[in-house]
This record gives structure tokens, sequence and C-alpha cells, in this order.
């Protein structure tokens, strides 16, 4: 079932821990209570972080705190997992429930970043910290160097105030919603200026929403003539 997929990794994994790390929580529910992906999600977002953050302290030696931590939010969100995911074409392997697949499940941004981190955790549990490094490194690159050629811009929420003031623009205002339960929330968030609303940014925290919804606000002012 998961030969394209574990080709497409270059390594062996346990049918068993894929299956778990694909088990979304409505589907478990459905099924009557059965494990789901949420602990290796867990494992899996911690070990990403550490992987990325030692991948940039080594790429870039000159940069201090403030300008490594806005490229590694520019690499490591729901989007560009969401991204990466599409690509190894996880959301055809998901497992949901009936009311997550009705409402186009396998193409949330959360649910198939979700995924992807439980990947991760599979791959660390089955091979520790070196190996999961190499094949999660080759995901990442494009992303990595993209995101270090931005550089400071990654920081969405200052270049949209830089932008605004350039534009006379009222400085930025962020709505926020949030839902799911408190184990796994989400967020969204819409950037607000001179009392037009810009495209809905999402995450998983308030921060990377109103991070995500400042970047997509830049593009579309910075776009206009």
């Amino acid at each position: 079932m998961y030969e394209i997929l574990t080709g497409t990794l270059g390594i062996s994994v346990k049918e068993d821990l894929l299956q778990l790390a694909f088990t979304h929580r409505s589907f478990a529910y459905e099924s009557g209570g059965l494990p789901t992906n949420e602990r290796l999600e867990f494992l899996g977002d911690s070990v990403l972080g550490l992987l990325i953050t030692e991948e940039l302290y080594a790429l870039f030696p000159d940069l201090d705190e403030s300008k490594l931590s806005p490229i590694r939010s520019g690499v490591v969100n729901t989007r560009a997992l969401a991204q990466i995911a599409r690509e190894l074409k996880i959301g055809e392997f998901l497992r949901i429930g009936k009311g997550e697949e009705s409402s186009g499940g396998r193409e949330k941004n959360s649910i198939l970043a979700d995924a992807l981190e439980a990947l991760v955790g599979v791959i660390y549990l089955q091979y520790g910290f070196t190996q999961t490094a190499e094949v999660v490194l080759k995901w990442f690159g494009p992303i990595i160097d993209e995101a270090s050629k931005a550089g400071a811009s990654l920081d969405g929420k200052t270049a949209l105030q830089e932008i605004a003031a350039t534009k006379n623009l009222t400085p930025p205002e962020y709505e926020i919603e949030e839902s799911g339960p408190d184990h796994d929330k989400s967020f969204t968030a819409v950037a607000i200026l001179s009392g037009e609303k810009f495209p809905m940014g999402s995450g998983k925290s308030k921060r990377e929403a109103e991070q995500v919804a400042a970047k997509l606000a830049y593009d579309v002012i910075n776009s206009r003539p």
C-alpha cells in the first residue's frame, strides 16, 4: 500500500507505523476510539524544529537570532508543511472520518501538515536523528533556499507595517479566530488595513497565523502599482 511513498522517501518504513501516522482523530473517533497520529505529530514537530534550527545554524553562521527566527518561521509553518505533504501525496493515505472526507479534509493544510509531522516522528523512531535529517532536508532544501533569499521580509508583520507606512495606509490590525480542542487548536487571521481585508492566513498559533496573513497582505499590496 505504501510502496510508492517509501520509494519516494528512499527508506523502508514499518507499515503499522505509517498507518498510525496517517490516522486522523476523526477516523479514530468514528472507528470506536482507535489510536490517532497526535502523539507522533507531537514528536515529529519537536524533531523537525530541532532539525531545521540546526541546519539554519550551520548554514548561516553570521546571522543572529533575530535574523534566523523569521527564516525558520518561513520554513516550518503549516503552509510549507502542507506543500511538502502534497508533493509526497500524503493525502491519498490519510485515514479520515466521513465528515472530514465530505468537507475536503484530504486537502486541508492543517491535516496535511500534522500528518507530515507524524511521518517525521515515525522516521525518527525507526532511524534516529541523523538519518531522519538526511531524508527530511531533501524535502526542505528548496524551501530553505527560498526563505534565506527572502531574509528579513519573512517577518511578515514587520514588512507589512513598513509597506503600510510608505503607502499611507492605516497600521495593520488582525482578526483572529481559533478552532479545535485545547490540545490541538488551530488559528486563522485576516489582516485589515484602511478598512480592507486581505487573504486569510492559518497556523498552529496566533503568531503563525498573523505572520502568514501579514505576508499574504504584503504580497497583495506590493503587487499593486
